[in-house]
């Protein structure tokens, strides 16, 4: 065990058995270093934990986003599904629109956003065998906070997805 013990102008260390001996400088410097490194690791990990955070949200914003996005172009092919499949009565324009919008309520991410997607079908529902049938769903993406702030900036980020199949 070693105690220090001022003689004069030189540092000397005391053994438990009182005799005082000179303490390397070295190992008074390796004290005084680590406790300067614990503080420079926290000074540290102060700087890099906010860009680490904004790292982390971004990468969840962008997957929500393409998760979103997903939907929509499923949501899309569903409603072209129900529209073009031959059955009697014939489907409306409404019938489209109503499992398109049951498909994004049931799967769309919003985090309690009221973004209602909007379903266009300009025309073909139900129509003779082979014509065409499109159906577009627009939604205007909300975000979870990065993608809110990121639409003060770019306006609102508007997704769309558009289907076109032939009637059967």
């Amino acid at each position: 065990m070693w105690r220090s013990c001022l003689r004069g102008n030189v540092v000397e260390g005391i053994r438990d058995s009182g005799v005082c001996e000179d303490v390397p400088a070295a190992s008074r410097r390796r004290r005084t270093n680590r406790k300067a490194q614990r503080g420079a690791a926290a000074v540290e990990f102060a700087i890099v934990l906010p860009l680490l955070l904004l790292v982390i949200f971004s990468i969840v914003e962008f997957g929500v986003a393409l998760y979103d996005k997903a939907m929509i172009t499923n949501a899309s092919r569903e409603g072209a599904r129900a529209g073009v499949v031959l059955r009697n009565p014939k489907p409306s324009k409404q019938d489209v629109t109503n499992v398109v919008l049951a498909y994004c309520q049931n799967y769309l991410i919003t985090f309690g956003a009221s973004n209602t997607p909007t379903v266009s079908v300009p025309s073909g529902v139900g129509g003779t065998f082979g014509t065409p049938l499109t159906v577009t769903v627009s939604y205007q993406y909300a975000g979870l906070g990065l993608g809110a702030m990121l639409s003060a900036f770019t306006g609102p980020i508007v997704m769309t997805a558009t289907t076109i199949m032939n009637n059967e």
